[in-house]
């Protein structure tokens, strides 16, 4: 029998639950800010910065099924006609910079960008693009087949997502007017989490909230893991989009989707979805303050050997492109194509860099122990 619909917010959970999240969130929350403060100290901290939002991009579509790798795309990212999963991997990470530009200027969360990042996601991709940016007008499902009588989830009609949506504003941003959201649908006895609540239980609650609604009819997973780092910069609890937990949720995928259901229909249980998400957020935490670690280590083992200050140049570059050629490091270190030539044969005998020597023409620069570090 398939669950029906969502509660809307606020939630609760029961005393127990709301200890052990308690608990942990303490963890979680200092181990964010340590990551924080590394990058703010970090040489390469610009650099990763585009190749972390590229690795959550292909670990968020791999969890729709895409079987597309990080070394794939970073592979194939300008190929003049790449092939869908490259588009899709493409259109999330622009979708995810377009959104981290809004919040930068203090566009806040809303139904607006939430739509206009969905017509970037779903640009010339497969699906239902031809609803792009626009809630759905029919009765969507999620399940095995496309026969709605093998459902696991039937998400709210058509008709009521715009008071859901405006619900899940309200609880993102707080009512303009400073109105509590009502609260007279939870048990008595309860662990309220509302508005007011710590960013990291909110951003756990929104992304679930979100796919509960389920507003598009195809791309909601992915939108749903982009507003998670979203939040989060507009929480201020990171200040740029270097935290993902898309890793994390892929390993465990199917755990993931089972919590995810279990916050909906009439009997949810928020505490082991707020759980889970808040564990995946701990060892992710773990995993990007290691891989920043040994990117940082890697990048002074390479300036040490630099000779010139364009083969400095050229080999931080190659920390936010680590698949580069002439012409890119040209543009990017503004030197010559022939002063970045030789940067980077220099890199290469240096042995930090590695070219295939028999490719004659379009010679691609490879940093393999970065790659190495962020696949790790």
């Amino acid at each position: 029998m398939a669950i029906k619909g969502v509660k809307k917010l606020p939630i609760s959970v029961n005393t127990n639950d709301a200890l052990k999240i308690l608990s942990i969130l303490s963890t979680v929350s200092n181990k964010l800010g340590r990551l924080e403060e590394k990058f703010n100290h970090s040489i390469v901290s610009d650099a990763l910065v585009q190749i972390l939002t590229l690795s959550e991009s292909v670990e968020s579509t791999r969890i729709e099924g895409t079987q597309v790798t990080f070394s794939d795309v970073v592979e194939e990212k300008n190929d003049k006609n790449p092939r869908w999963e490259i588009l899709e991997v493409s259109n999330y990470q622009r979708a995810l910079e377009q959104g981290y530009e809004q919040i930068q200027i203090g566009y806040p969360i809303s139904s607006r960008l939430i739509k206009e990042l969905h017509a970037t996601l779903m640009d010339n991709a497969r699906g239902s693009t031809q609803s792009a940016g626009d809630f759905r007008k029919i009765q969507n499902f999620i399940g095995p087949t496309k026969n709605i009588a093998d459902a696991s989830y039937i998400p709210i009609s058509a008709e009521k997502i715009n008071e859901y949506m405006e619900n899940l504003e309200y609880f993102i941003n707080g009512h303009p007017y400073n109105i509590k959201l009502p609260t007279d649908h939870i048990p008595k006895g309860e662990y309220i989490f509302n508005e007011v609540s710590d960013p990291l239980i909110k951003v756990a609650i929104i992304h679930a909230q979100f796919e509960s609604i389920h507003p598009f009819l195809d791309g909601n997973g992915r939108l749903g893991r982009i507003l998670i780092v979203l939040y989060l910069m507009q929480s201020k609890l990171v200040t740029k989009p270097i935290f993902f937990v898309s890793e994390e949720l892929e390993k465990e995928k199917a755990r993931y989707y089972k919590l995810l259901n279990g916050v909906r229909g009439n009997q949810p249980d928020w505490g082991s979805w707020i759980l889970f998400f808040l564990h995946a957020c701990d060892r992710m935490a773990n995993r990007i303050n290691q891989k920043l670690d040994k990117a940082e280590e890697l990048a002074h083992k390479g300036l040490k050997l630099c000779e010139t200050e364009s083969e400095k140049k050229v080999w931080l570059h190659t920390f936010s492109d680590p698949f580069t050629n002439t012409a890119k490091v040209s543009k990017y270190a503004r030197i010559s194509q022939n002063t970045a030539r030789k940067a980077l044969n220099a890199l290469v005998e240096k042995d930090v860099l590695f070219v295939d020597s028999d490719v004659k023409r379009n010679k691609k620069y490879r940093n393999y122990d970065l790659m190495r570090i962020l696949r790790d």
